[in-house]
């Protein structure tokens, strides 16, 4: 990383996006899984801003923005490590927010609830063979158990957000964890 610093000059905008994820309940959950799901969820997180600060304080200038998740603000079962490492990342963004306040550098969460990506899009086809349902039936059932808007967020509109979060609109929000969620987290 340092390398690629060295050649780019620094990084202006970092947007942490990736993420793994395993389904079990707290008792039966792998100890590898955990590990797994913190180092990719949480920690590499972590080690990119720690890694891209210096520069952006030396600009006077940054946007870092964390894809959370509506798991980073409310728990549901099943999810221990990506549930944990998520309100870890929002915990990250509001001590990185603080500590740079003045600089120049803001940093953020997005807090998705259901986005329509082609891995949702499987588990809504598998959902409607099981029940033997319609698709469409088995869209928004799916989304039904979480959301009260029944309508999927999409990539796009994810994009749009992190677009408006590095403009001069938004200089002055920092340490927010911003829900796309579809009212997900109001209730």
């Amino acid at each position: 990383m340092n390398d690629l610093l060295g050649r780019l000059g620094g990084i202006d905008i970092l947007v942490n996006n990736a993420v793994v994820r395993h389904f079990a309940p707290v008792e039966q959950f792998p100890w590898e899984h955990w590990d797994e799901a913190l180092a990719v969820n949480l920690s590499a997180p972590f080690h990119l801003i720690r890694l891209a600060l210096p520069a952006m304080k030396q600009r006077g200038w940054g946007r870092i923005i964390n894809i959370a998740s509506a798991h980073g603000l409310v728990a549901s079962t099943n999810k221990v490590a990506y549930v944990t490492a998520k309100h870890g990342v929002v915990g990250l963004t509001k001590v990185v927010a603080l500590e740079t306040a003045g600089t120049g550098i803001t940093c953020n969460a997005i807090c998705p609830g259901w986005v329509l990506t082609p891995l949702v899009q499987q588990q809504i086809e598998a959902r409607a063979r099981t029940q033997g349902i319609p698709v469409e039936e088995a869209r928004e059932d799916l989304v039904r158990e979480k959301q009260p808007m029944l309508d999927y967020t999409t990539p796009e509109k994810i994009g749009a957000l992190a677009v408006f979060l590095c403009g001069e609109a938004a200089s002055t929000i920092t340490g927010a964890a911003l829900s796309i969620d579809g009212g997900w987290v109001a209730q």
